[in-house]
């Protein structure tokens, strides 16, 4: 693995592993203030669900192009060993590339359905 993604992927374990406790931190609060604070409370979790549903289509939008991208050169890898075989390949390959953008599409749109409700 590379720097990068090993930065990536501590980050976002970071991330994952404080943000309940993030979430359940209680704090003293005077008892006029109590409405207020637990409406501010309620907003910060509704704000963790958004970032989890941004986090989940962004994961489903990369997820969809890394699985063209390997499709696309697997593809290439093979046309240049068999040329005669480039139409069924690339036949094969938009049959594919389209089975792989609508599962992503759809992981999106599920995610933007969880928003809603």
């Amino acid at each position: 693995m590379n720097k990068f993604a090993r930065i990536a992927v501590l980050s976002l374990v970071v991330c994952f592993v404080l943000s309940p406790a993030l979430v359940l931190a209680q704090d003293a609060v005077e008892p006029a203030l109590a409405a207020e604070y637990a409406a501010q409370k309620d907003a910060s979790k509704a704000s963790f669900g958004y970032l989890g549903i941004g986090v989940g289509a962004g994961l489903a939008a990369i997820g969809g192009g890394i699985g063209i991208g390997l499709l696309s050169a697997s593809v290439v890898d093979a046309s240049a060993r068999q040329p005669e075989m480039q139409g069924k390949l690339l036949t094969t390959m938009f049959i594919a590339a389209a089975l792989i953008e609508g599962l992503a599409l759809f992981a999106i749109v599920i995610c933007f359905l969880c928003l809603v409700m």
